[in-house]
């Protein structure tokens, strides 16, 4: 998309450039990017509401836009402790429930402390959802259907992303994802 990207937006191209493509975490965003079919947009997120009113104009800009594929709503600033930003993706998921989307949308979620529930903090496997930013990923459910009718065994995608994250270790993960933030020029989130 034509859009000026804002540093943290850069940040993020980058980090799916970087991390997500280079590494084949997504079999799928590389088409997108080179489609240029991916919006990313910077969302302050201090304030709850003006944020998810922003997620629902995003859905809305979907809607109206079917060139745009999907859409990465960096939240920042906002949202750095993890467990707010989890309850905030509660309330976006039930909103889009709420809204009608429910089918028609579905969120990923990323944040640069994400864990998953029953694995430790340094484990390399959180990596996989790991982001230089919170950020929320606004996917059309059409175009995931659409890609994985022509991928083999979709249900392997995230075994095989946790083993390759622990091949790399998080030490190296983690210096990855901060060379990404300190090129934005933005200071550390937590």
């Amino acid at each position: 998309m034509s859009d000026i990207p804002t540093p943290a937006c850069a940040a993020t191209r980058a980090w799916v450039e970087r991390f997500v493509v280079a590494r084949n975490v997504c079999p799928f965003a590389r088409r997108e990017l080179v489609n240029d079919t991916v919006r990313f947009v910077e969302v302050v997120a201090q304030r709850w509401e003006p944020a998810l009113e922003a997620l629902v104009d995003e859905c809305r800009r979907l809607d109206a836009t079917p060139a745009i594929e999907t859409t990465l709503i960096v939240l920042h600033p906002g949202l750095e402790a993890f467990d707010d930003y989890l309850d905030f993706l509660a309330v976006a998921e039930a909103l889009l429930v709420e809204q009608g989307y429910e089918g028609t949308y579905q969120l990923a979620s990323f944040h640069p402390d994400y864990g998953f529930e029953g694995t430790e903090e340094n484990d390399p496997a959180n990596f996989t959802n790991r982001s230089p930013w919170p950020m929320l990923h606004l996917l059309r459910e059409a175009g995931i259907e659409r890609a994985l009718v022509h991928y083999p065994n979709p249900e392997a995608i995230p075994e095989r992303n946790i083993e390759a994250m622990r091949r790399l270790g998080t030490e190296r993960l983690a210096a990855e994802l901060a060379s990404l933030r300190e090129q934005s020029g933005q200071a550390n989130p937590g």
